[in-house]
């Protein structure tokens, strides 16, 4: 991935709403009714049950799904003391985290607070409001004594991250590691770079997991931790076990393991080389290593490494603990995130690493197979199971040590709640953008000349998703490129029209002319043509030039896709092209069709549209589900939109009964399985949650998408096209950036699948 420009970053903080996260109401309050019972007088109710019992503050109030991300902004991530102020949007970012990952709510909270005391009685002041408590960015030495004395004099789960988080995720690591190179924990020699919090916590864990302290070498900004120097805090001493002073190099000597998390260059070759056979080194320095993953490989075959970047093998990030252990704490009203439930986490991430990857992960990070190894001695950070093998881990260490106020009785039911509670939405945009990432492939944009085109394929190149092609007049395009300073190296742009392109244009006029001669168009039709750009770079994907297309971001749909269909026409055995749109909910994604090419579609043609769009779904490892809908139920009001899409059921499950299809029915049946089990428990949709619905004519369909993503705020992506031979894909007018780079990365997957 291409390094992060500063005004993106900016950009992307300060656009819309500022900042990352906000707070959305979970009750009614459209009525005065609601706003009485959500305020005055109702609230009284729950504020005297909680009086009277303050556990029912768990049962009446979001705080048992509530943590506060806390920091004084005294050490944020590589940037240092930068205030509380300035380090919100690190707080905010992890709130978001939490969010996405284990579905996980958060305040974040900045205090203006050096003093650890007075930072101390500053959270136990607030600490009522929340479940639990995650400390962040704050500067050792006072974070030990800050996370010691907030455990001691609180009963909610309360961790600091930067201490815990890493130790967690690379405990699990060292375990397989040290399984595969057959050695054992309190054997092994292990070298340490660095002292600070994250460092300590990490060896103090390996300890707990069976490390000899007298194997241990720690090395801070002097030197080793040895015995005799008195500039060392308890923690440093707990590890100054040595009497013998030696030199950093030295200590690589026979090593076994190499832990890094102190700065880039520190370690050389010949370091690695005077290690052990089959050495493990965790070079974890962000945002470089101590030593580089190439450097450090092309001296050590055997080595087994780990660092903190996702463009290598065994990347330890902390996303794999923190949001799940909180989970676990949370449904079992944990009291505290004791010893024994960071030592379950780190079992179940280690354990979780040797499971058969599933399909969607291999995918999703571009890979023919993934399986438990030296390049996979820790789980992949877009795993799902992630959620449902760390949660019960850490809340069954709760309830076994003694600190859960509410055990969990059906472990079967609470993993299914775990796995209800992420909705596929953010999942999906990731996965696209993983697979598409693995296998980039060339873009065509007719419409080059436009600026949000442009950004569109400089953040495509950037991703890594596609390498773009520029339609239009050179000079233009150039003097937009520097006035919004655009950097896409290599850009290829071609202008249809210039002298320079003559040949081609009669090249690919001759190839139009002979598909279209009897259908009305002269060969001298067929080479004007050529000059309008929707026909030039339809016909650059059909020869094999460019892989896909996207356009129509400022010309009607019907002007756009009249040059694909003559072009590029349909796929063998498809008689209907159609358009998807993927709207992407709290719920997880729903995909709808035919929202934008069949004006009033046959059965037989609504059949086909939802096979062909069931096909698309699946590539993206979504099971669809699907509804045919109309104004009626199964009949219960007889017309000709109700009959047709009945009769359209009724072809799906004769030609294909595995397909999860029923209808017609009525939209509010369809979205909500509890009244469709009630009321149609025949229907094959009972008890199941439909993500996709197929309309019956195309005034539904388009008015549908557009209400719903303008009401609901609403990420789209599309509109897809289902059934053509080549991915071509138009954009609806006045797309935004962030829509165009969804459907290049659409467009991309179906090139790579076609």
């Amino acid at each position: 991935m291409a390094e992060i420009k500063k005004q993106d970053a900016l950009d992307y903080h300060s656009s819309g709403k500022p900042g990352k996260i906000e707070v959305v109401p979970t009750k009614p309050y459209a009525s005065q009714r609601d706003l009485s019972l959500a305020y005055s007088p109702g609230v009284a109710e729950p504020c005297l049950k909680i009086a009277d019992n303050k556990e029912d503050v768990y049962k009446y109030t979001s705080k048992g799904n509530l943590v506060a991300v806390i920091s004084n902004g005294t050490a944020v991530l590589g940037l240092g003391d930068i205030g509380p102020e300035a380090s919100k949007p690190v707080m905010e970012g992890k709130g978001l985290l939490f969010k996405i990952f284990a579905d996980i709510d958060v305040f974040d909270i900045e205090i203006d607070a050096k003093d650890p005391e007075l930072f101390i009685q500053t959270v136990k002041a607030i600490a009522p409001t929340f479940g639990g408590i995650n400390l962040e960015d704050i500067k050792a030495p006072e974070a030990f004594e800050i996370e010691r004395r907030l455990k001691e004099e609180l009963d909610i789960p309360i961790m600091h991250d930067d201490q815990h988080g890493t130790a967690i995720i690379s405990s699990a690591a060292l375990l397989n590691a040290l399984e595969l190179a057959k050695k054992k924990i309190d054997k092994v020699k292990i070298v340490v770079s660095g002292a600070g919090a994250s460092a300590l916590s990490c060896a103090k864990l390996y300890h707990s997991l069976g490390a000899k302290l007298e194997n241990i070498f720690m090395f801070d900004s002097k030197g080793l931790l040895t015995k005799d120097r008195n500039d060392l805090d308890p923690m440093k001493q707990f590890f100054a076990v040595h009497t013998r002073w030696v030199s950093f190099a030295d200590a690589f000597k026979k090593a076994d393991v190499f832990l890094g998390l102190s700065r880039a260059g520190l370690v050389n070759k010949e370091m690695i080389a005077a290690m052990t056979k089959d050495p493990i080194v965790f070079a974890l320095a962000n945002p470089e290593p101590e030593i580089s993953f190439k450097e450090a490989t092309s001296v050590r075959k055997d080595i087994i490494m780990a660092t903190g970047r996702s463009d290598h093998p065994n990347q330890v990030n902390n996303v794999l603990g923190f949001p799940f252990i909180f989970r676990g704490a949370l449904d079992v009203r944990a009291t505290t995130i004791n010893e024994e439930m960071k030592l379950a986490a780190v079992k179940a991430i280690a354990s979780l690493a040797k499971e058969t990857i599933p399909e969607e992960v291999i995918e999703a990070y571009g890979e023919k197979n993934i399986s438990f190894g030296r390049e996979q001695i820790i789980p992949k950070p877009l795993d799902p199971r992630l959620i449902y093998y760390v949660a019960p881990a850490v809340a069954k260490a709760a309830i076994d040590s003694g600190v859960a106020k509410s055990p969990i009785k059906d472990w079967d039911e609470y993993e299914q709640t775990l796995k209800n509670r992420l909705g596929l939405d953010n999942k999906l945009l990731r996965n696209i953008t993983s697979k598409a990432q693995a296998n980039p492939k060339s873009v065509v944009f007719p419409e080059g000349d436009n600026v949000k085109i442009l950004k569109a394929a400089q953040q495509a190149y950037e991703e890594g998703v596609a390498r773009p092609i520029l339609l239009g007049k050179k000079n233009r395009i150039q003097e937009l490129i520097k006035e919004y300073a655009i950097e896409i190296p290599e850009l290829v742009i071609i202008d249809p029209k210039s002298e320079e392109e003559e040949k081609r244009r009669i090249d690919f006029g001759k190839t139009l002319f002979e598909r279209r001669k009897r259908k009305g168009l002269t060969e001298f039709e067929a080479i004007q043509l050529m000059r309008e750009r929707n026909y030039f770079g339809a016909m650059l994907v059909d020869k094999g030039i460019a892989d896909a297309m996207i356009t129509g971001l400022t010309r009607s749909y019907r002007s756009s896709i009249k040059p694909v269909l003559q072009i590029i026409g349909l796929e063998k055995d498809v008689k209907v092209v159609a358009g998807m749109y993927i709207l992407n909910t709290k719920r997880g994604p729903f995909f709808l069709a035919d929202t934008t090419v069949n004006v009033n579609p046959t059965a037989d043609q609504i059949a086909e549209i939802t096979f062909n769009v069931s096909k698309v779904i699946r590539k993206f490892k979504v099971t669809p589900r699907i509804a045919l809908l109309g104004y009626s139920n199964f009949g219960s009001s007889p017309g000709e939109d109700s009959e047709k899409m009945s009769k359209a059921v009724s072809m799906l499950h004769e030609k294909h009964p595995a397909l999860n299809v029923d209808g017609e029915m009525q939209a509010n049946f369809a979205l909500n399985s509890e009244l469709m089990n009630e009321k149609f428990p025949f229907s094959q949709l009972a008890n199941k949650e439909v993500n996709t619905l197929v309309f019956p004519n195309l005034s539904a369909g388009n008015i549908t998408y557009k209400t719903l993503q303008q009401m609901m705020d609403v990420d789209a992506i599309g509109p897809i096209l289902v059934g053509l031979r080549k991915p071509v894909h138009i954009l609806q007018l006045g797309s935004s950036v962030r829509e165009i780079i969804n459907m290049v990365k659409i467009a991309v997957i179906d090139a790579q699948s076609k």
